[in-house]
């Protein structure tokens, strides 16, 4: 997908999520970007396979995942990180495709690209726990993730607890956790099976931008 195809986004109005710092943009990506997007991941994929990763304490994910970026977040028993190669082929994560760098340019404000961005399969049954991301170096740099699929039950709170909501993430939305919202709490209780076509043995891709490294570390794409 040319970065050209995304040049002149049109960006819809976002949701009001009663977070600040969390904003939803639905279908910022119409159904030929969403299509010309996973022919990209695909792409990625072949160069990356997916892998089911561990926790520290050796459960398995219910999501299976790769990357793609100079740096990928990766999970095992040794922890927690980012590294600059595949755990099982050892080879380096594919680049981030033009249109998603794209994208970040124009929503994220951050003066430096992404230099990792996480690739999540989630098949029906699978599901991410609340949780923060905080494994990156500048909690300044936003998250900003892609939807590609079948509809998520998307669930936040605030950094500091208390109540929690959802929002219904649909094939094509683009979120971002910024600023207030940066450490948000925040995890997935479900995939809607059957909301999408774009897949056709169904679930859903979630792309994930971060930037793990300060800027000033030398870190760049």
């Amino acid at each position: 997908m040319s970065e050209d195809t995304v040049s002149n986004l049109i960006v819809p109005p976002a949701l009001n999520t009663g977070l600040e710092g969390f904003v939803v943009w639905p279908g910022l990506l119409d159904a030929n970007q969403q299509i010309a997007l996973l022919d990209d991941i695909r792409a990625v994929v072949r160069a990356a396979p997916l892998y089911r990763p561990v926790t520290p304490g050796g459960k398995a994910f219910s999501v299976r995942m790769t990357n793609c970026g100079p740096l990928g977040w990766v999970s095992d028993r040794k922890g927690y990180r980012y590294q600059p190669a595949h755990p099982e082929t050892n080879e380096p994560w594919p680049p981030i495709p033009p249109v998603l760098l794209s994208i970040w340019n124009e929503l994220s404000g951050y003066s430096a690209p992404p230099d990792a961005c996480l690739v999540n399969f989630y098949e029906d049954t699978a599901k991410m726990g609340l949780h923060q991301d905080k494994d990156e170096a500048d909690f300044t740099a936003p998250v900003l993730s892609v939807s590609l699929g079948d509809t998520a039950v998307f669930r936040y709170g605030a950094a500091e607890g208390g109540p929690t909501r959802s929002v219904r993430l649909a094939s094509g939305d683009v979120c971002i956790l910024s600023g207030p919202a940066r450490l948000a709490r925040h995890g997935i209780d479900r995939v809607i099976s059957g909301t999408s076509r774009l897949l056709p043995s169904g679930g859903r891709i979630n792309l994930t931008l971060r930037r793990a490294v300060a800027p000033s570390d030398g870190t760049s794409t």
